[in-house]
């Protein structure tokens, strides 16, 4: 039987407040709005950052976000553009060719839409062996020929992008293709079989099966001397080859004292002389710094492993280190709001951050916020950035 929204016998004076009525659809964008206003409030501030944002101001966040209802006014008063951490990647949706998950996908994407937030779908193509469910490289016993694992990336996309057509705004297409060291493309059952092919096909079946989504190529360090140019190349042959590709992703996952500010500013001049809009789409400052874990051949991780200095909380001037930092960064972003779409940073606060865990253990505070969801000095000095006019850059 059809039943009508569900009202109380009285409104009362939040009922008043909302407006409206009282059926699910019509109250609840409007119920977290003014959640998200009265916790600004708290803050100490009538500014969030989804407020100041000359850009869309985004989040990554753990695929159960519609069952942590404590997580959801801060979400909805500081960010709009929201990212699933782990349920799109093709290992989730469809981990054998018989398989397919969208349980949380579409619990994630429910979620997003009835809070007036738009999501960003990570990610269809990841370009690395571990990340790519092993039955898409094979035919039986034996490597999958170029053309059938392109139909077969091809049919994966057009599900995946159809199912949510409408409801994402923006896809993820290809992740991390670019090498690392001196390779143009990082070697993957991709390249093996297809070479380069699979990345302009990606984004033309992507743009097929929604041809309104912003369609955006991603990957870490993109912003380095070298991976730069790689990427570069990689874009100008896109480009010429017509592949519907309208913004890069920059990752964004940097360290305390080694932020890449004159690179990444190199970066966005190119993008911009491209014709290509830029997002930042994974941004947190790493308070403990990781890249010896890599070093001389791994040799170093067990020493690493148990480097966990700030368990009993960051000290106040690492956390002054990292507010000056962010602020310096998003100096830097307001000279090019007219290149970047979207600053995103990857999980909510410093208690959810996968920093937490890769690729050691370890109390980590790399956030804008705390495990209690306080602002910290990195988010006044981001807010103070934002609040300034936008300074001069490089001539257009």
């Amino acid at each position: 039987m059809a039943m009508g929204p569900i009202r109380p016998p009285d409104r009362g004076p939040l009922g008043c407040l909302l407006g409206g009525g009282w059926g699910f659809d019509e109250r609840m964008p409007r119920f977290w709005t003014l959640c998200a206003f009265f916790l600004s409030v708290a803050l100490g501030s009538a500014q969030t950052l989804r407020q100041a944002s000359p850009w869309a101001s985004g989040v990554g966040l753990s695929d159960r976000i519609p069952e942590r209802p404590e997580d959801w006014p801060l979400l909805m008063a500081q960010f709009g553009h929201v990212t699933p951490e782990n349920c799109m990647k093709p290992a989730a949706i469809r981990p054998t060719e018989a398989r397919w998950n969208f349980d949380l996908p579409d619990k994630f994407v429910a979620f997003a839409n009835g809070k007036d937030l738009k999501v960003v779908g990570h990610c269809l193509v990841w370009a690395k062996d571990d990340r790519t469910p092993p039955w898409f490289y094979l035919d039986g016993a034996a490597p999958a020929s170029k053309e059938i694992l392109l139909a077969r990336m091809e049919a994966y996309i057009a599900k995946v992008v159809g199912r949510y057509q409408g409801r994402i705004h923006a896809w993820d297409v290809v992740n991390e293709a670019l090498d690392d060291g001196k390779g143009e493309l990082r070697e993957s059952g991709w390249t093996r079989a297809a070479g380069d092919a699979f990345i302009a096909r990606a984004f033309a079946a992507a743009h097929a099966a929604d041809p309104a989504a912003l369609l955006i190529y991603n990957d870490y360090n993109n912003e380095l001397d070298g991976k730069r140019e790689k990427m570069l190349r990689l874009l100008a042959k896109l480009k010429a080859g017509g592949a519907p590709v309208h913004a890069i992703g920059l990752q964004g996952h940097y360290e305390i004292d080694r932020v890449p500010y004159e690179a990444l500013e190199k970066t966005l001049v190119a993008l911009r002389a491209l014709g290509l809009k830029a997002v930042v789409s994974e941004l947190d400052i790493d308070v403990i710094p990781r890249g010896r874990w890599w070093a001389d051949g791994n040799k170093h991780r067990a020493e690493m492993a148990k480097v966990n200095p700030y368990v009993d909380g960051c000290p106040p001037e690492v956390l002054a280190r990292q507010a000056e930092q962010y602020g310096r960064l998003f100096r830097l972003f307001r000279r090019y709001d007219d290149v970047i779409l979207r600053v995103s940073f990857w999980n909510l606060h410093d208690g959810q951050s996968w920093l937490n865990k890769f690729p050691w253990a370890r109390v980590n505070h790399p956030l804008l916020f705390d495990r209690q969801g306080q602002p910290k000095p990195a988010f006044t000095a981001v807010l103070k950035e934002l609040a300034v006019p936008r300074p001069p850059g490089p001539a257009k």
